[in-house]
């Protein structure tokens, strides 16, 4: 028998959490479940937002210094008194029947650790959608956090992840690095002999409260994690991990060409574009969330690739310590 524990880590995001707050009050679950919200050296903090929820709701709230999302779940993990918990993003807002698909897939096919997938909501913004369009579709390096699993052995992703108490405390629970503290996890998992899962139908809406320049950042932080990642685990490197920055060079090295009347490169990439844009103008019917969707995928493969292309010569070529290279993407506990 599952008892559910919630955790859901906090940064300055009451506003957020109020929204999925509302959706939790509205889970259609008749079993007991408690959740625990860790504030992480907020200055703007959501107490207001969690005590005008504590009739509704099983709440507990932790206030801790700033530490990062991964401490911040840990610390969350140590305090919860389920036997499986599920991780969530302050921004993500839960469909009714969310733990019930939660349940019946564990008891179907039980792993200590799955993730679920990220779509967005009819009444996300228009730059909501693209992103999640780029971050999600089969066409993008999204595929492995959507509805596909491209890279062989599943990678679950907090803002939609569940890991049983036995895995947690075998495994001590995230790392310091972010992004780049859910992959970390998942193959720590896999050398202890646990197994992941992609959940298809454990659906969260994804509602990123994300600017073109912040998308761009936070891609790049990706870019920057995976050959951290695949230093630290060795044969975990993909050549598929090299594809956005290949592509991104590739795209200036066919417009070179084209200025010598040289047009197959171009074209190939105008028919990659085309379907892209059909594909999210179809998806969400219309045309000016397919040209923006465009513009994410080419934010996404231009900062990804860039991240790990400039990862791969400091960590892979010059020996940098990845602390060193990239303090920026390490909290100190």
């Amino acid at each position: 028998m599952f008892y559910f524990s919630f955790i859901i880590p906090v940064y300055n995001r009451p506003v957020e959490v109020q929204e999925l707050l509302e959706s939790m009050a509205k889970l259609e679950y008749n079993k007991e479940y408690e959740i625990v919200i860790v504030e992480d050296g907020s200055t703007d903090t959501s107490v207001h937002i969690i005590d005008s929820f504590k009739e509704k709701l099983n709440i507990k709230y932790y206030f801790k210094p700033n530490s990062g999302p991964g401490d911040s779940r840990n610390y969350g993990m140590k305090q919860a008194r389920g036997n499986y918990f599920l991780v969530l993003d302050s921004d993500v807002i839960l469909p009714s029947n969310y733990l019930a698909e939660v349940e019946k897939a564990l008891n179907n096919n039980y792993v200590d650790c799955f993730g679920g997938v990220d779509t967005a909501h009819q009444s996300f913004t228009g730059v909501q959608k693209a992103i999640n369009f780029a971050m999600t579709s089969f066409l993008t390096t999204g595929g492995i956090r959507g509805a596909g699993e491209q890279l062989g052995k599943f990678q679950p992703r907090s803002f939609n992840l569940g890991i049983s108490k036995k895995a947690f405390e075998s495994s001590k629970g995230f790392g310091n690095i972010h992004p780049g503290e859910d992959p970390d996890l998942s193959m720590r998992l896999w050398d202890l002999g646990f197994k992941t899962a992609l959940f298809s139908k454990v659906e969260v809406f994804h509602k990123r409260r994300i600017s073109w320049r912040k998308f761009l950042l936070q891609v790049t932080k990706f870019g920057k994690c995976r050959p951290i990642l695949n230093n630290w685990h060795k044969g975990s490197g993909k050549i598929t991990y090299w594809f956005p920055t290949i592509f991104s060079l590739g795209f200036v090295m066919s417009l070179v060409l084209s200025i010598f009347r040289y047009y197959l490169w171009i074209d190939l990439y105008l028919i990659y574009v085309f379907v892209l844009f059909i594909m999210a103008s179809f998806q969400y019917k219309s045309i000016t969330i397919g040209v923006m969707s465009v513009w994410a995928m080419a934010i996404q493969f231009y900062g990804y690739g860039k991240g790990f292309l400039e990862s791969t010569i400091k960590i892979n070529w010059l020996k940098k310590k990845p602390s060193d290279a990239f303090p920026k993407l390490f909290f100190k506990n």
